[in-house]
């Protein structure tokens, strides 16, 4: 029971952190995709590259996504040169090679590429590979040309696709494969010529699902009170209770079952029935429920290994 109230106390405050932000259109979001590096480049090279590649998509109104969903940038380093510089101390200085690219994974293409020059010098090679990296200036009009190139080609996509995207995801719904439907249209960036219709479906869908978990959870939840009628019997179906959003449509069956329970246990029972209070961001609370169930359900389908060597 205590389970039960502290996620109420937890949803009560994320609520009303939501209320409190500005919200924002789902825009284009981007997966830092980097592959382990291989000698000569240390290991640490890795990571450098990757907070290169996050600070370009920040400063270009971009954000990170921290799973793979479609699409993706990344960067490979070739080296050209390699002098060494008599001391003391010795140095080595390296020229190199980094190619940028934003692509599609899923269909495996392209959506722009640019490479730019850079050189380290460093006491070992890792030292100058690193100094290589930390020296490419993310402001450059080469980098700057290449972010707005993959912006507009995934704009694009998106908007070629979109009617077939909503067409698959009505179809999905029907199967009662909600999570894919709200993973489908959770993509959809604002940027999209149809991005309305596409929150349109989401929420439709949204409130399809939240029906079909209320009935579900409300039989389950009978099951286990008829089961013993005991302050036990009701912890049970609180749990289940608890799953039962205030806009599903068997909402006031739940509650006529909560005041059942609440009358034969009395304080032995300490749960409330989920409540929205803040009517006026209950739109965006809505659609920002449904992305996340949608974002969930992508982050369970990764791929177990990524190969990306279509680029090259």
């Amino acid at each position: 029971m205590k389970r039960i109230s502290l996620f109420f106390i937890m949803a009560a405050v994320a609520l009303l952190t939501f209320a409190q932000q500005p919200q924002k259109g789902n825009s284009i979001a981007l997966k830092v995709l980097v592959e382990d590096m291989v000698e000569p480049f240390p290991a640490t090279a890795k990571q450098q590259v990757e907070n290169k590649l996050n600070r370009l998509l920040t400063q270009n109104g971009i954000a990170s996504m921290d799973y793979l969903a479609q699409f993706f940038i990344t960067a490979h380093a070739v080296p050209v040169t390699k002098d060494v510089i008599p001391g003391p101390p010795m140095q080595i200085a390296e020229n190199m090679e980094i190619t940028f690219y934003i692509a599609d994974y899923l269909n495996q293409i392209v959506f722009a590429t640019t490479t730019v020059t850079t050189k380290g010098v460093g006491t070992t090679d890792a030292k100058s590979y690193i100094d290589a990296i930390r020296k490419i200036n993310l402001n450059s009009k080469a980098l700057q040309e290449f972010v707005a190139q993959g912006k507009a080609k995934i704009i694009d996509y998106y908007d070629q696709q979109i009617d077939n995207m909503l067409l698959k995801s009505a179809s999905l719904a029907k199967r009662k494969n909600y999570e894919e439907a709200l993973f489908l249209m959770s993509t959809v960036p604002s940027e999209c010529k149809k991005y309305k219709e596409a929150i349109a479906m989401g929420d439709e869908i949204y409130q399809q699902y939240i029906d079909y978990l209320c009935d579900q959870n409300l039989a389950l939840a009978r099951t286990a009170w008829v089961s013993g009628q005991n302050a036990m019997a009701a912890e049970e179906a609180g749990q289940y209770l608890a799953n039962i959003y205030p806009d599903a449509k068997c909402y006031q069956e739940a509650m006529a079952l909560y005041d059942e329970i609440k009358a034969k246990v009395l304080d032995d029972w300490h749960f409330e029935m989920r409540k929205y209070t803040d009517q006026v961001n209950l739109e965006m609370a809505r659609i920002n429920s449904w992305r996340d169930v949608g974002v969930a359900y992508g982050k369970g389908q990764q791929p177990t290994t990524t190969n990306i060597g279509f680029l090259r």
